[in-house]
């Protein structure tokens, strides 16, 4: 199929262009071609719709005068047009991020109250919230960015609680203000009256099942649109009575990649290769992480002399009791995974699965209380993670039922392991760098189950059912925002001594992690990040002290303060003095050559130093071994 470009039937990954060309369209922003490659890009002047995302945010933008106000405007681009459309698009994916993740865990928890458990039907459609009869402005999308989402439902204020009340706290940095928020604009800057033409191509049907047509509201055109498609979870195969086409977090990488490519283009790598490529390196990885371990190790039950050579070696060996299970978790657990251009962090999720899938292997997996899942058959199809019983039927969560409640949270903190120990991420485009948490996010959210704790008695069934949903961990830290083909110093540097005139260590810096990473208390979370700024400044500090370049350039700008710029103790000879000699002309030349080496000198180190390379080498420095 791939070598003939023939289409995969069963490919979930598949871009769907209907999706992708409406999106786009209320986004405010259409797909070109140049040569071979397909460009995004603002619409052309006199086709442009005020109440698109992206030009009703560049309009408040350029009205409250905000990009002068930017620090490191530069970045953004050199003409104050390209600068409004950077920052505009970069809010835009911000946003429109945050609702395509609710609309992941709205159709989440309408599957977890379907029909033949709490309700009659296919779910209950209390659960919705993403609709213009609760959310009728920019102002309540705000509120349940800010005053929902990222507040436990107890801290929450009177006027979202009841229109809110079974959407749950779920911790992430994705419903915290973002720094370019802070410094331009929110969502709820944007004018609540302005209407949007609706897509020649849409998918919105009128009363009679036409292509409806004229102009929309655009926070009711995008609910109604969403809603015209499946975002339930992947795996499912159930017949879908209301034809709605699928739309998983797959297509939504393939989607935003797209997006954020649209200065050169981009390519998203399709399923089947990461799939392949996961399956053929991490498996051999794992066998290499076995055959690695100390067999004279006292913690081992017995020594080993052959070495493995497949995943089934090492399942016969964990029979034989030569490791334990847990050995065996830990041993997965520490290896680590970079992906140094992440993209939309398709390769590990990827790897994500394929991690999980080996656990499945070696069986290995096992709850809380150290019961095995044995009796499950967890497998990599299609690219997505696909869990079955011992009868072939696939995996549902019912919040009701205690062994679906066993397997829910063993594979939700199965995934958060994997994800805060073994994978990592860089990236030079900052919006990837969001998209990428946003598909961990994601993952863990396709597995996120109700703690059992916080129960009430269902009003239509003699049934306890919990309300809050595990909230997510930080996550966000092992992506980072850098151009990973530079670096700072010798990657066997030994950072021990870049911190030896501090009062921090590797073990300090290691806790601060652990503790952001599993806070859910925002005051926590704060302090950790302030102690981890803290612990990343003074480590800078000490190796820019030894920097090479900058020792260089500071010799260079004292040769050409002492030899040509300075004040002089005695004059210059009478020769050198005179214009026009020849004496004179190889002095201007050396002069101009230092002036010219101190210059690019400089613009290396504030390349690097604005490149983070000092946060990304020194955070995964503390975590790869």
């Amino acid at each position: 199929e791939h070598l003939l470009k023939l289409p995969f039937a069963n490919d979930s990954n598949s871009l769907d262009k209907r999706f992708y060309g409406e999106l786009l369209h209320i986004i405010g922003l259409t797909e070109t071609k140049d040569g071979s490659k397909k460009l995004i890009e603002r619409n052309k002047e006199g086709e442009r719709n005020t109440g698109s995302f992206l030009e009703n945010a560049i309009i408040q933008l350029d009205s409250l005068d905000k990009i002068s106000r930017l620090e490191n405007v530069s970045q953004f681009g050199a003409t104050l047009q390209e600068r409004l459309f950077n920052v505009g698009l970069e809010l835009s994916i911000t946003w429109i991020n945050r609702i395509l993740f609710l609309k992941l865990l709205e159709a989440q928890l309408i599957t977890y109250h379907r029909s033949g458990r709490l309700t009659a039907g296919k779910g209950d459609k209390s659960y919705e919230f993403l609709s213009i009869d609760k959310i009728k402005d920019y102002d309540d999308l705000n509120s349940l960015f800010f005053q929902v989402l990222a507040r436990k439902q107890n801290e929450r204020n009177e006027d979202v609680k009841a229109a809110f009340s079974k959407v749950p706290y779920l911790n992430s940095s994705l419903f915290e203000p973002t720094d370019i928020e802070h410094s331009t604009i929110f969502i709820s800057n944007l004018r609540n009256d302005k209407t949007l033409p609706i897509y020649s191509q849409t998918v919105l049907k009128d009363s009679t099942g036409k292509k409806r047509t004229g102009n929309i509201n655009p926070l009711e055109y995008l609910f109604e649109f969403l809603s015209a498609y499946d975002f339930t979870s992947e795996g499912s195969e159930e017949i879908q009575e209301d034809n709605k086409t699928l739309i998983n977090a797959s297509v939504l990488g393939l989607i935003f990649e797209k997006i954020n490519g649209y200065k050169d283009g981009s390519f998203f790598t399709p399923g089947f290769i990461t799939m392949y490529m996961c399956r053929e390196t991490i498996r051999k990885a794992v066998i290499q992480k076995f055959n690695s371990q100390d067999n004279d190790s006292s913690d081992l039950q017995s020594n080993r002399n052959d070495k493995f050579e497949t995943i089934d070696d090492i399942y016969e060996a964990i029979g034989r009791k030569e490791f334990t299970r847990k050995q065996a978790n830990e041993i997965i657990n520490s290896l680590k995974i970079c992906d140094p251009a992440v993209g939309s962090g398709h390769f590990l999720v990827s790897a994500l699965n394929e991690l999980i899938a080996i656990k499945n292997d070696l069986k290995i997996l096992e709850d809380k209380t150290g019961k095995s899942l044995n009796r499950y058959e967890i497998e990599v199809v299609n690219d997505e993670l696909i869990v079955t019983d011992e009868d072939g039927e696939l995996f549902e969560y019912n919040p009701t039922n205690k062994e679906s409640q066993r397997i829910q949270e063993t594979l939700f903190h199965e995934k958060q392991a994997i994800i805060e120990n073994c994978l990592f991420g860089v990236d030079i485009n900052p919006n990837s760098v969001k998209i990428c948490r946003l598909r961990l996010w994601i993952e863990l959210l396709k597995n996120a189950y109700y703690i059992q704790d916080s129960v009430q008695t269902h009003c239509n069934a003699s049934l306890a059912i919990p309300l809050e949903l595990q909230t997510l961990p930080n996550i966000d830290i092992n992506i980072k925002c850098g151009n990973s083909l530079i670096s700072r110093y010798p990657l066997d540097a030994n950072l021990k001594t870049a911190l030896k005139s501090s009062k921090w260590s590797i073990e300090s810096y290691r806790l601060a992690i652990s503790t952001y990473r599993n806070t859910n208390d925002k005051n926590v979370k704060r302090e950790m990040e302030k102690l981890i700024l803290q612990i990343k400044q003074d480590f800078t500090s000490e190796i820019r002290k030894n920097d090479p370049l900058k020792s260089r350039m500071d010799k260079l700008a004292n040769e050409l303060y002492n030899r040509f710029t300075g004040n002089f103790l005695f004059e210059p000879q009478e020769q050198y003095s005179k214009k026009g000699t020849d004496l004179d002309k190889k002095r201007k030349k050396e002069q101009q050559k230092l002036e010219t080496e101190i210059k690019e000198l400089s613009k290396k180190i504030d390349e690097i130093k604005g490149n983070k390379i000092y946060e990304n080498a020194f955070e995964w420095r503390f975590e790869f071994p």
